[in-house]
């Protein structure tokens, strides 16, 4: 696939903002963005490795609740979990599965919302062609405030990433998974003793 060059208009804006004042950069703050950094992506494993496991047990109860559709004292408690269990399957893969917009006017359509264009996240600056890309990280490593601006930046799009994306659906997914336990068992119950 061929980059798409942007409209300038994305790479001005990132630099007509008035950059963030950072009265003495060193190596503590290198540090904090740093270490802020690996815990986010330590937080993307955390969800993409919750997904998977719960994904991986709902897959499993669907076959195992299939054989219990034949005995009708089983079949309306089975029906629930198979669904329920379904539903975890699709809130868990949609909450693993890579989320990017790859869409042609996508960063001029952020940038009239406020959101500028982050050259440090492989999902903003894919569409740039080099020439315009390498220009806008010239241009924030000579400058020390843009540079940690764009990096506050990055950290604040990855957590809103994490929290919107991944663990909202992480957190669907397990509540899907224990209200179709909860209710199949009381289905079952229900029919077997009352």
């Amino acid at each position: 696939m061929r980059p798409v060059c942007l409209d300038l208009r994305a790479v001005e804006y990132l630099f007509a903002k008035k950059p963030m004042e950072i009265k003495q950069p060193a190596a503590h703050l290198d540090q904090m963005m740093r270490q802020t950094r690996a815990h986010h992506v330590q937080l993307s494993l955390m969800a993409d490795s919750k997904a998977n496991m719960i994904l991986t047990v709902a897959s499993l109860l669907i076959p195992l609740s299939i054989q219990y559709l034949n005995d009708p004292k089983f079949k309306a408690a089975a029906m629930i979990m198979i669904a329920f269990c379904v539903l975890t399957v699709v809130l868990a893969a949609y909450a693993a599965m890579p989320k990017l917009k790859l869409e042609k006017n996508r960063n001029d359509r952020e940038v009239r919302k406020g959101f500028p264009l982050n050259p440090l996240f492989f999902g903003s600056f894919v569409q740039m062609g080099y020439e315009q890309y390498e220009q806008v990280m010239e241009e924030l490593m000579n400058d020390h405030n843009r540079s940690y601006q764009a990096q506050v930046r990055e950290v604040y799009l990855l957590g809103q990433y994490l929290h919107r994306k991944k663990y909202f659906f992480v957190r669907l997914a397990y509540l899907a998974f224990i209200s179709g336990a909860i209710i199949s068992s009381s289905v079952y119950i229900a029919q077997a003793y009352l």
